[in-house]
């Protein structure tokens, strides 16, 4: 298995990308984008999914990273949630809440599997740096 060095490589982050392009979409059209509390925190929230990835991934620890995918993973059924809303104020078709809500669940099963991963990885270091030189230029007086 290839070691992923950069957080746009794992597939959650992916999925929290494209969940987060289409929620803002969808919420770009009228009603719903005159809905400016439901459209924001919906965004937000979504949003949310791939930042705290992004955030994690680059954290010193491996327990802050873990933390930070419960967030990531909480943030994707806030989504869920404010989706019911979003069909039951008929913002969005039925076909559209279909479609984000199981992009939401993939996230929040992919973000399940990657905490399990590294949960099974106990002893693992999440600071990596590759072949570094550290010179210090030092003049002759």
């Amino acid at each position: 298995m290839a070691t992923i060095t950069r957080f746009e490589e794992l597939n959650a982050w992916q999925t929290g990308r494209d969940l987060s392009n289409l929620v803002y979409d969808l919420s770009d059209e009228d009603p719903f984008a005159s809905d400016f509390g439901l459209r924001d925190q919906i965004r937000r929230a979504a949003v949310s999914v791939m930042s705290n990835i992004a955030e994690g991934f680059n954290s010193r620890t491996q327990n802050v990273f873990i933390d930070l995918l419960g967030r990531a993973r909480g943030s994707a059924a806030e989504v869920q949630s404010q989706l019911y809303l979003a069909r039951d104020r008929d913002y969005i078709s039925q076909e559209e809440f279909d479609q984000a809500y199981d992009l939401a669940d993939t996230a929040s099963r992919q973000i399940h599997g990657l905490i399990r991963y590294l949960k099974s990885r106990t002893n693992a270091s999440r600071v990596q740096e590759g072949q570094i030189r550290y010179e210090i230029d030092v003049e002759s007086s």
